[in-house]
């Protein structure tokens, strides 16, 4: 059995090296088109950065050390150009020798991954994506040659191109950061963002959401909200689009998305040929529709299970969730499954929760603070997703709701998660308990919330906001119009209460609960502001426009 894999790095060589393991028969060939075939990819910004300071240390295996483990036949420098799915032959290219060859295969895998959305020059300034190893090596001889008060342009704020941005800062370069969309890290909804928006201008960086690039002429760049600005170099993370060339010509099937449409073992519409990657379309876990997440760890576990399949097991892909973790300097960003604006647009029904818990016992040294917002099923209290924004803590706590996803735990069933605990790691009520906690009093009705966007209806619609923190947090910012009566002083003041519909709010959302059973319990018409000030401030600051700066 010769298997002919297309491709290396994640999807490509978890493949070859898993079949390897499986069958110490088989012939296994790879062919690829750089001259590395064996990269730590998602290290490759922290490279830029001096943050990874050996260059070895990204580059996995060779073709030598996989010939000598796993007697694989790897062939860097050579591009596959088409495929015959009917006589089973690929013709590739080699770069080195310049001619063209034809190999069969019993079995082919395609691991083409994706390119580039936009592949457009800009004259007089280098320009350079941030996928490969000759990418890193590229950009780096820019950032070492760079004169006295270097810049760059990064093009898109993807998780790609804020990690580009956090490390070119930290080598001392000025960065003007644009987004074609209204915020930064699209995945996330815009309350979220808003830490990640103040860390970047924080360290300097010059963010302009709203704007592409209009020109380019003699080393300048008009942006399209007037602005122009010189940078030294521009490194594009606008985005990718799957690779499926190869695919099209050999008349294989692709998908709604644009991908490479395969079936639950990632199968192609050829029988034997297979595909896995950022060029695949998964099948989304919520929705059960076709979608793309371009995610090392999928293709890594797609290699494999295509491997699995090759050797004959009845493996099977499990659905994407799309967990997705980055960090911006000092702050963490991290998310799984649908936001609210994708389940907005879907049409589909949702309970929204914020909360803004420390990510461990407060009382301990060192604690931070977390934002953390669920997204539920109202009907079944499923969980559709998830966003948390903040420092330590916030990996393990995304990784334990993608578990209680996949595990089918409810919301509620959140509270009753027995997780490790000691004040160094955590609290008593872990943060992920706390999530339990709230979705179980919205899904019995104990309470009622309101989210901070649709504040401004109720408020048109005649509902009084009372602000039930102390009178010095309302000193020091409020939401305009709200009456300031602690929660403490509550039982005392019904009288300067309305009798129509009042919303309260504190600053990050228990106290305001509390003031709501108090009020629900007398008779009054009450909800909760969801996540408090703190989520009220997040979500406003983003959705306000950003004016235009001069470069």
């Amino acid at each position: 059995m010769k298997t002919v894999i297309v491709g290396g790095v994640a999807g490509g060589m978890s493949a070859a090296t898993r079949l390897r393991r499986l069958d110490e028969t088989a012939e296994i060939v790879v062919f690829e088109r750089g001259p590395y075939v064996s990269y730590a990819n998602c290290g490759l910004p922290y490279y830029v950065g001096g943050v990874i300071t050996d260059r070895s240390s990204l580059l996995l295996q060779t073709p030598q050390s996989l010939a000598a483990r796993f007697r694989l036949d790897v062939r860097t420098g050579h591009e596959v150009l088409g495929i015959n799915p009917v006589a089973r032959t690929v013709s590739v290219f080699d770069l080195a020798a310049g001619e063209t060859m034809t190999e069969s295969y019993d079995e082919l895998i395609l691991a083409v991954g994706a390119t580039a959305r936009e592949a457009a020059g800009h004259p007089g300034i280098p320009t350079h994506t941030l996928r490969t190893v000759e990418d890193v090596d590229a950009i780096s001889v820019l950032v070492d040659a760079a004169a006295d008060n270097p810049s760059a342009l990064v093009l898109g704020a993807g998780f790609i191109g804020l990690e580009a941005v956090e490390n070119l800062v930290r080598r001392g370069i000025h960065v003007t950061l644009i987004q074609r969309s209204a915020q930064i890290l699209t995945p996330l909804d815009p309350e979220m963002v808003a830490p990640l928006a103040a860390q970047l201008r924080s360290h300097g960086v010059d963010v302009r959401t709203s704007v592409t690039v209009d020109t380019v002429e003699a080393g300048a760049v008009l942006l399209s909200d007037g602005a122009t600005v010189r940078p030294d170099f521009i490194i594009d993370a606008s985005g990718v689009v799957p690779s499926v060339d190869l695919a099209r010509s050999a008349g294989l099937r692709l998908g709604p998305t644009g991908g490479i449409a395969v079936d639950a073992r990632n199968r192609t519409s050829d029988a034997h040929i297979f595909a896995v990657g950022d060029g695949v379309e998964k099948v989304d876990a919520l929705s059960g529709a076709e979608t793309l997440v371009t995610m090392a760890g999928l293709a890594n576990r797609h290699g494999r299970s295509v491997a699995d399949v090759i050797a004959g097991s009845k493996e099977q892909n499990t659905p994407a969730l799309g967990t997705a973790i980055v960090k911006v300097f000092d702050t963490v960003a991290a998310k799984v499954g649908w936001g609210e604006r994708q389940l907005t647009a879907a049409g589909r029904a949702h309970r929204v929760i914020h909360t803004h818990p420390a990510s461990h016992a407060t009382y301990y040294p060192g604690a931070q603070s977390m934002s953390m917002k669920l997204l539920v099923d109202p009907e079944t209290d499923a969980i559709l997703g998830a966003q948390i924004v903040g420092g330590e803590g916030v990996d393990k706590r995304i990784d334990a709701i993608a578990v209680a996803m996949a595990g089918g735990i409810t919301a509620s069933g959140l509270m009753r998660l027995e997780l490790a605990y000691a004040p160094q790691f955590g609290s008593a009520k872990d943060p992920i308990n706390q999530l339990g906690y709230v979705a179980d009093n919205l899904r019995s009705g104990t309470t009622r919330s309101l989210q901070w966007h649709e504040l401004g209806a109720a408020l048109d619609a005649g509902a009084t906001l009372v602000d039930v923190r102390t009178a010095g947090e309302h000193a020091a910012g409020s939401i305009p119009g709200a009456v300031n009566i602690p929660v403490d002083e509550l039982r005392n003041r019904f009288a300067e209460l309305p009798a129509g519909p009042i919303v309260v709010h504190c600053q990050v959302g228990q106290r305001g609960h509390t003031a709501a059973r108090i009020l629900d319990q007398h008779g009054f018409d009450v909800v909760n502001l969801d996540g408090g000030y703190r989520t009220w401030v997040a979500g406003t600051s983003q959705a306000a426009p950003v004016p235009a700066r001069s470069a």
